[in-house]
């Protein structure tokens, strides 16, 4: 048996494409390096997100200190509506709780306009869940009036 040890390819060359391809991928693999390594150009996916949650932030109307229905009437009467279609389930019908705390006592997630405002929005840990899509700004503001009205004079209007 013959063995060949001399064995050699000619006459092949590599396609022209295929090394264009070659150096192109290489060109883009420095640039993509250079371009998303923190420790070369500071750039970061955290800090792009945190430009544009505060892009988002700052186009977001910001929630009011205080309620603007705070002493009317009418805005009472329809938080009061709006309560009792929403909140007195888990409330009850006088506020003085069943599934969910007296809102007559202690807050336990603040007692300012605010506050109360946030845990209806946004919701609490402990169960109480996100309002503002369902009921927007101004009836959470009208529900928190009612809720004033009976916190501050006991009675039911």
């Amino acid at each position: 048996m013959k063995e060949n040890n001399d064995i050699q390819e000619s006459g092949h060359k590599i396609p022209v494409g295929m090394i264009i391809f070659f150096a192109a991928l290489i060109i883009w693999l420095v640039w993509y390096i250079y371009s998303y390594t923190p420790g070369i150009t500071g750039w970061s996916q955290y800090k792009t997100y945190e430009q544009e949650t505060m892009k988002e932030e700052q186009r977001a109307p910001k929630p009011l200190a205080e309620n603007p229905y705070k002493r009317d009437e009418k805005a009472i009467a329809e938080g009061k509506m709006t309560y009792a279609s929403n909140c007195a389930a888990c409330h009850g019908e006088t506020l003085k709780g069943s599934v969910g705390p007296d809102l007559t006592g202690h807050l336990k997630y603040g007692e300012t306009d605010d506050r109360k405002y946030l845990s209806i929005a946004k919701g609490t840990p402990n169960g109480m869940p996100a309002f503002e899509q369902q009921l927007g700004r101004d009836r959470i503001w009208k529900i928190l009036a009612y809720v004033d009205s009976v916190r501050e004079y006991g009675k039911q209007p």
